[in-house]
């Protein structure tokens, strides 16, 4: 393309960068009510702390694939118009019928009819091409979309069984006396119950959203990035584990304060530094292993080339 074609198409993609915003803005403005309660609700629920952060790094993806996004971006309001038209059918639906308390299933709905209404008017302004070019980022915009109460509650409690788990097999690894009943671990001195606020479910989401994005920038075969993924709640189980282990050493042989004090509190950051650290090298071994591939795959392919060639010398000879 010459200067002048440059130019123009940065003009257009300029007024549909304008249009895009001014739509993002007039869906604020119909969903702050919405918009309002998660990010109150972040704010008081440490299953939804991550929902502020989401659009954000959504947008940075976005910005950091422009030029491949916007490349030949087209006006498309037909196609755009069906997810709108989902999206504001699922607010209305959230708003009149079932979810009418305005609790997390008022919120699971709203912001699943959010996303799609962003989709639909992304797609309104630039197309099909862009939309698909921009399937990653829009699909983590569903991370924004609180669980379902029930779907939580399964989560949680399953993430309780496995860290008692864990834990009970490491005071019995290191010959600690313990005598377990469901989530209580009783030990010599102490008695410790597996609660809800010790599932590590942030913790466990801030893991998942991680690994979700250096599945996406590190790796490109479907098959291990599904394996990586997979890894994360075994993982987030036998992290917690170590952590109700560790606090619960130090508590019988250093100081008590331990089960209560700013280790307990804070110090998440350090054992999902730990599980972070256990799954960097198999990422790194994903990694390798896709371009050890790739250069197989390039290396019969200038084989291929190569005979080809010689073959047509000995043709044309």
């Amino acid at each position: 393309m010459n200067k002048e074609a440059l130019e123009d198409a940065a003009a257009e993609n300029a007024k549909k960068h304008a249009a895009f915003i001014v739509f993002l803005a007039v869906s604020a403005c119909i969903f702050w009510k919405a918009l309002g309660g998660l990010v109150l609700y972040a704010f008081h629920d440490d299953s939804c702390s991550h929902i502020v952060l989401i659009p954000f790094i959504s947008l940075f993806l976005i910005y950091t694939e422009r030029k491949k996004i916007f490349l030949k971006a087209r006006v498309s309001i037909g196609f755009g118009a069906l997810p709108i038209l989902i999206g504001a059918f699922i607010y209305w639906v959230a708003g009149r019928h079932s979810f009418t308390d305005g609790g997390r299933q008022f919120l699971s709905a709203a912001a699943l009819s959010i996303v799609s209404v962003w989709i639909g008017g992304f797609a309104v302004c630039y197309g099909k091409r862009a939309l698909r070019a921009t399937i990653f980022p829009f699909l983590f915009l569903l991370l924004m979309v609180p669980l379902p109460d029930q779907a939580l509650s399964r989560t949680i409690y399953y993430l309780q069984q496995g860290s008692t788990d864990i834990a009970y097999l490491l005071f019995k690894a290191v010959g600690v006396p313990v005598l377990r009943q469901g989530f209580l671990l009783s030990l010599p001195g102490v008695t410790i119950e597996v609660a809800k606020e010790c599932s590590s479910i942030r913790s466990s989401i801030a893991l998942f959203i991680t690994c979700l994005l250096g599945v996406h920038f590190l790796l490109r075969t479907p098959w291990k990035m599904v394996l990586f993924m997979v890894l994360i709640f075994p993982l987030s189980v036998i992290k917690n584990g170590i952590r109700i282990f560790t606090l619960t050493l130090l508590s019988i042989y250093v100081d008590p304060s331990f089960l209560h004090g700013s280790l307990h509190r804070d110090g998440g950051f350090v054992f999902f530094a730990l599980a972070l650290a256990m799954l960097w090298p198999v990422l790194v071994l994903l990694q390798k292993s896709e371009e050890a591939g790739r250069r197989v795959v390039s290396s019969e392919g200038l084989n291929k080339a190569a005979t080809g060639f010689v073959a047509e010398s000995k043709l044309t000879g």
